[in-house]
């Protein structure tokens, strides 16, 4: 059974050429989200999805209409795959029931798997380069150099880390944490 996934993202569309053209290509259920897709809940999707049994083939309009991104609609074309749900995009022309629309799709897989480490590669690059220049990369201290070199005194004289800690307002650890570092 093919079932249809139509989704708009403001009030202001209309879902009508979406449905149209589910219902052409032989759609017997179609259901429907009328919200952005970059939310991780949608009713329409949900009960869609669950309405799916293995042979069934879940048909959307256009590719961005199912997922959030590359990854995410992959993933989720991926775990239908497991549970025997073919996929269907009407505008790409991907078909998972065949075997070039798996090509295709595991094709996007890969791509979209390049693009993460791309951007990890890319946001390491970032952080190496901004440590080089003297920047501080994370959460500001917890102490300034002059409370670090109080606390130093405070605790060379004898008085308990956990009085030391709580004069600062931090926690034990951060304390600690933070002599450590200064030697």
């Amino acid at each position: 059974m093919l079932i249809g996934y139509a989704r708009i993202s403001t009030a202001d569309q209309n879902l009508d050429l979406q449905i149209d053209a589910l219902r052409a290509a032989g759609c017997e259920h179609i259901c429907e989200d009328r919200l952005s897709g970059t939310l991780r809940s949608r009713p329409g999707l949900d009960k869609a999805i669950a309405s799916l049994a293995a042979g069934d083939v879940l048909t959307v309009w256009k590719l961005d209409r199912l997922g959030r991104s590359l990854s995410h609609l992959v993933g989720l074309v991926d775990e239908l795959g497991k549970r025997g749900i073919g996929f269907r995009s009407l505008t790409e022309s991907i078909d998972t029931t065949s075997a070039g629309g798996r090509l295709l799709l595991h094709v996007m897989a890969a791509l979209a798997e390049f693009e993460r480490s791309i951007i990890v590669e890319r946001t390491q690059a970032g952080i190496k380069a901004a440590k080089n220049r003297g920047t501080h990369c994370g959460r500001p201290s917890a102490l300034s150099a002059d409370q670090l070199r109080h606390a130093r005194l405070a605790l060379d004289a004898g008085e308990p880390a956990r009085k030391v800690a709580r004069l600062f307002n931090i926690g034990e650890s951060t304390r600690y944490r933070h002599l450590q570092r200064q030697g």
